[in-house]
C-alpha cells in the first residue's frame, strides 16, 4: 500500500526542489500539540512533566502557523495522545485543506469513540501505536488489553475507508522471531509498518531496555533475514533507512529534517532531545549549533538510530544515489557479510542535564499568565 500518486508527487517535487537549493530543510513537521496521555509507558520520556504543563495545548491557529512557518509537505501529529485534544478534528481538516499529508498517531484507545470526527482523505492516515504482538505491546505500554483494542481500531478504520499504518518501536530484549511474526500479522491486516528502535529518553522510567547501536544492527539483520531481506513486509520506511538499521549504511543524522513543535516552542535540536526551545522555526534553524549534536558529537546521541533522525539522511542519499535505493528495494536488505563502519564515539562531548531548567522556565511562564493554572489540574480533554 503506497501513498496516493498526487501526495507522492507533491512530496517528491518539494524534496527535489529543496535539495537543488542546497542547505537544510524539513521533510516532516513533528507536532506535539499536547503532552498528556492516557497511557504511562515505561519507555516514554514525553509525559514526565508537572500537571500544569501536561494541561497545556497548542491551539488550532498555533498548529496552522507551525506548518506555514516550516513549509514541510507532511505533518506527524503525536504527543501525548492527540485524540485527547478537543480541536484535533479541526486541526486535521486545516492541514488537509493546505494539502499537507497528515499522519495522526494514536494508541487507539479512543479511536472507536472519535472516528466519526474524521473523514477519509488521500492526505490523511491513521498511525496506530503497536510495539509488536500482544505480549510485546501490552508489556511495552504496561496495560493489558491494549493490543486487542488497537487491532479492532485498525479493522474499523480500514472498513471506514481510511488509510492505516502502524508505528512499531522496538526495545532491547525483543525476540526477532516474534517481531517477524507480528510483521506477518500486519501484512495479513493490510497495513504498512513504520519501524524504529527506541530512543533512551533520559527521563524515561525504564532505562534498561534500549538498544545500543551494535545490538540494533545485529537485531534488525536477524529480523529482516526472516522476511526475505524485509521484502516480505510493507514498510513506510525508505529502503535505505532499513538498510541503515541492518548496519549496511554509515549515516549521520539530519535532525532538522523532522523539526518538532511542542507546547514549549520549537525543540532544539530535534524530536528526541530537548536542549532548549526557539520561539520561531527560523530561530530554530539559524540559532541551533547543529555541529554540537549527533552520533560521535554528543553523548546523548551515541546509541540513536531512530527514524526521525535518519530518514532524512536516507532520503538525501536516495536523491544522490537513486540506483542504490532501487537496488536495495529490489533485492532487499543485506543480512550477511561485514557491516559498514560505525561512527567513532571517542570525541563526543558529555551529556548535559537541561531538563529541570526548561521545566522551571515553562512553569514560571504559566504562573505569570495564570497563577491558578500552576496550582490546579484542569481536565482539558
Amino acid at each position: 500500500m503506497s501513498l496516493p500518486l498526487a501526495v507522492t508527487a507533491r512530496i517528491a517535487a518539494y524534496t527535489i526542489r529543496q535539495h537543488l537549493k542546497g542547505g537544510r530543510y524539513p521533510l516532516v513537521l513533528m507536532l506535539e500539540p499536547l503532552l498528556r496521555c492516557n497511557l504511562a509507558c515505561p519507555g516514554c520520556g514525553k509525559i514526565d512533566y508537572p500537571d500544569p504543563i501536561l494541561n497545556q495545548r497548542l491551539s488550532y491557529q498555533q498548529c496552522m502557523d507551525a506548518i506555514d512557518e516550516c513549509g514541510a509537505p507532511a505533518v506527524s501529529i503525536a504527543g501525548g495522545e492527540p485524540l485527547l485534544h478537543r480541536e484535533m478534528p479541526e486541526i486535521v481538516r486545516g492541514y488537509i485543506a493546505k494539502k499537507k499529508f497528515v499522519i495522526l498517531c494514536t494508541n487507539a484507545l479512543l479511536l472507536k469513540k472519535k472516528i466519526d470526527d474524521y473523514a477519509p482523505s488521500p492526505y490523511f492516515t491513521w498511525s496506530i501505536h503497536l510495539d509488536g504482538d500482544k505480549g510485546m505491546h501490552d508489556h511495552a505500554v504496561d496495560l493489558a488489553g491494549t493490543y486487542e483494542v488497537a487491532v479492532e481500531a485498525i479493522v474499523l478504520a480500514k472498513a471506514r475507508g481510511f488509510r492505516v499504518q502502524v508505528n512499531c518501536t522496538v526495545f532491547d530484549g525483543a525476540d526477532p522471531e516474534r517481531l517477524a511474526g507480528f510483521f506477518d500479522e500486519m501484512k495479513r491486516l493490510g497495513v504498512e509498518i513504520t519501524i524504529s528502535p527506541g530512543y533512551a529518553y533520559e527521563r524515561a522510567a525504564d532505562q534498561e531496555h534500549f538498544f545500543n547501536r551494535q545490538r540494533t544492527r545485529a537485531f534488525f539483520r536477524d529480523v529482516f533475514r526472516r522476511g526475505d531481506g524485509g521484502k516480505a513486509w510493507d514498510f513506510t520506511n525508505s529502503p535505505l533507512f532499513l538498510d541503515f538499521l541492518a548496519g549496511n549504511q554509515t549515516y549521520e543524522c539530519t535532525p532538522w529534517s523532522m523539526p518538532l513543535r511542542t507546547v514549549f516552542g520549537w525543540q532544539k535540536p530535534c524530536y528526541l532531545l530537548g536542549e532548549g526551545y526557539a520561539d520561531t522555526f527560523d530561530e530554530l534553524m539559524q540559532g541551533t549549533d547543529w555541529d554540537r549534536y549527533g552520533v560521535g558529537k554528543y553523548e546523548k546521541c551515541a546509541d540513536c538510530m531512530v527514524h526521525c533522525g535518519f530518514e532524512g539522511t536516507a532520503a538525501t542519499d536516495a536523491i544522490r544515489h537513486p540506483l542504490k535505493m532501487f537496488s536495495v528495494g529490489r533485492k532487499g536488505v543485506r543480512t550477511e557479510g561485514p557491516m559498514a563502519p560505525d561512527i567513532d564515539l571517542s570525541n563526543q562531548r558529555p551529556a548535559e542535564d537541561v531538563y529541570s531548567s526548561h521545566v522551571e522556565r515553562e512553569l514560571a511562564k504559566i504562573k505569570a499568565a495564570n497563577p491558578a493554572a500552576a496550582k490546579h489540574v484542569v481536565n482539558a480533554a
